[in-house]
């Protein structure tokens, strides 16, 4: 048998999309989950205003995009809602460690302005490439009684959680001075598996469970019977030491944390 001719394709992005999601683990798991908005600005000088010429009257749009943060693929993978140690085929899960990594999202078209697409409900990450954008048609692209594989036979456990009053005073405040949506993170992260520590950045208390986002850390407790959870308190991961003056800060977010640190309200 002939071996088999692998041809090699380059493909130049025609934009970027900017969001404040900007780690892999705030990405939603898919755009209908996510409260994150976000735009895409295309390049100029590449005759885009024409191609977006009618895409306005769409509701949604298919975005192909690269995952721009990974190197390396995997044959088999563990996705979030998995079975515990349970590995899949990465082509029956939609896994950004692909054999070439490309993503596709259907995310709600918000507007146009000039080269700037504005989106609602983004899984994308901040600073994705993106390589291309169709229009959603519904007759053609939605078949909802279609089988679902493995995934159909999963039996997932749905939590929902509140926030206490000071956690809501001070995720308010963290959307408001740094534009990262603690409520939405806990949303997505939280919503199902909220114990599961190997897949995520959760940890066991001995008052309950912490998880943790960039450089912040958010407790909860569990009300198993109810399948509810209470996000009880948003802490800063920096100990004293580290918001010295002076201290290194790759994060560029040191300012912020020892502004929240003052806040009386929440002491």
């Amino acid at each position: 048998m002939p071996a088999t001719i692998r041809n090699s394709y380059a493909f130049a992005p025609i934009g970027l999309v900017h969001t404040s999601a900007k780690w892999r683990y705030e990405a939603p798991r898919q755009a209908e989950f996510s409260s994150y908005s976000a735009c895409i600005d295309l390049y100029p000088g590449m005759g885009f205003e024409d191609a977006l010429a009618d895409l306005a009257g769409f509701q949604r749009i298919w975005v192909i995009f690269v995952f721009h943060l990974n190197a390396t693929w995997r044959p088999k993978v563990s996705p979030p809602y998995a079975p515990e140690h349970r590995k899949y085929g990465v082509f029956a899960t939609r896994s950004p460690h692909r054999p070439n990594p490309i993503g596709l999202s259907c995310v709600e078209l918000a507007g146009i302005d000039g080269l700037k697409i504005c989106l609602k409900q983004c899984d994308i990450l901040d600073r994705t490439p993106v390589l291309d954008i169709k229009p959603y048609i519904p007759m053609a692209d939605s078949f909802p009684d279609s089988k679902a594989g493995w995934r159909d036979a999963l039996n997932l456990r749905e939590w929902h959680h509140i926030f206490s009053p000071i956690a809501s005073l001070q995720a308010d405040w963290i959307c408001r001075e740094t534009s990262l949506d603690l409520m939405n993170f806990c949303e997505v992260q939280l919503r199902y598996n909220p114990f599961d520590t190997e897949k995520k950045r959760i940890e066991q208390t001995s008052s309950g469970w912490t998880i943790h986002c960039r450089t912040w850390s958010i407790d909860y407790t569990a009300d198993e019977s109810a399948s509810l959870l209470q996000i009880v308190r948003i802490r800063s991961n920096y100990s004293a030491d580290d918001l010295l003056p002076g201290t290194p800060d790759p994060h560029a977010d040191k300012d912020f944390h020892r502004r929240f640190l003052e806040v009386a309200s929440w002491k």
